[in-house]
């Protein structure tokens, strides 16, 4: 069965760091883009970021440029998230997918996603 599991998620203090997993199981991840996306309540699902298959191309949204990265370890199966100086405004439900026809590029948008994980909560409060 093909899964996605997030973790790393929590609650931060503004300015601080957390860095998201995403783990596949019953797949290996090297030849899927994979994406991260978040979700608060009563908003439509944004894209945050996005590696492709190959690794060698990323997006990153505008709001959080400078601050999140991406990367992948396929040797472990997973990619990061890690995002730094984190704002209130970034506190969200985070999702990872997974699409398994992009390669060398990747993409924001929800819909070209096949696989998604069940979500892990981040909070950034004082």
């Amino acid at each position: 069965q093909l899964q996605l599991v997030e973790s790393g998620g929590g609650l931060v203090q503004p300015g601080g760091s957390l860095r998201l997993s995403c783990a596949a199981s019953g797949f290996t991840l090297d030849y899927f883009a994979i994406g991260w996306f978040r979700q608060v309540p009563g908003k439509e699902r944004e894209g945050v970021s996005c590696i492709s298959g190959s690794g060698g191309s990323t997006k990153t949204a505008g709001s959080v440029k400078g601050r999140f990265t991406i990367s992948r370890d396929n040797a472990k199966n997973t990619v990061y998230l890690q995002m730094n100086s984190l704002k209130p405004e970034d506190t969200a439900v985070y999702y990872c997918a997974a699409d398994r026809l992009l390669f060398r590029l990747c993409v924001l948008s929800s819909s070209e996603y096949d696989y998604w994980g069940q979500g892990t909560q981040v909070t950034v409060s004082s």
